[in-house]
C-alpha cells in the first residue's frame, strides 16, 4: 500500500482516481501529477514501484497544498472573514448559508436540525 502525503492509497485503484483520496487534490491535480512524472494513469498502485510513489509524493510536495497545510489554511481564510466582519464573515458565524442559498424552507445542512417553534398545546 502507497503513503503519500500521510495518506494510505488504496491498492486496487488506479492511480489517478488514488491520488484523489488525499485532501486537496481532485481529478484534474491527479492527471497534472501524473503527466509531470510520466506515470500513465492505468497503472494501479499495487502495481507501483518506490521509485514512481517517491516521483509521485517529490511533486506533491513541490507543487501543491495539501492535507493538514490545506485544512489550516482554509480555517484561517474562513476565520479572517469572520474577524472582517464582512457579509461571508457574518454568514459563516450565524452557521447560515455563506453562497447566496435561500434558508426559508431549505439549508438544513448549514442550519441544522429542525427547531420547533410555536406555542405549546393547551
Amino acid at each position: 500500500m502507497a503513503r503519500i502525503a500521510g495518506v494510505d492509497l488504496p491498492k486496487k485503484k488506479r492511480i489517478e482516481y488514488a491520488l484523489t483520496y488525499i485532501y486537496g487534490i481532485g481529478l484534474k491535480a491527479s492527471r497534472d501529477i501524473l503527466n509531470a512524472v510520466n506515470i500513465s494513469y492505468d497503472k494501479r498502485v499495487q502495481d507501483l514501484g518506490e521509485d514512481e510513489v517517491s516521483a509521485i509524493a517529490k511533486e506533491i510536495q513541490a507543487h501543491h497544498i495539501v492535507e493538514g497545510d490545506l485544512r489550516k489554511k482554509v480555517t484561517m481564510d474562513i476565520k479572517a472573514l469572520m474577524d472582517l466582519g464582512n457579509y461571508r464573515g457574518l454568514r459563516h458565524r450565524k452557521g447560515l448559508p455563506v453562497r447566496g442559498q435561500t434558508t426559508k424552507n431549505n439549508a438544513r445542512t448549514r442550519k441544522g436540525k429542525r427547531k420547533t417553534v410555536g406555542s405549546a398545546s393547551k
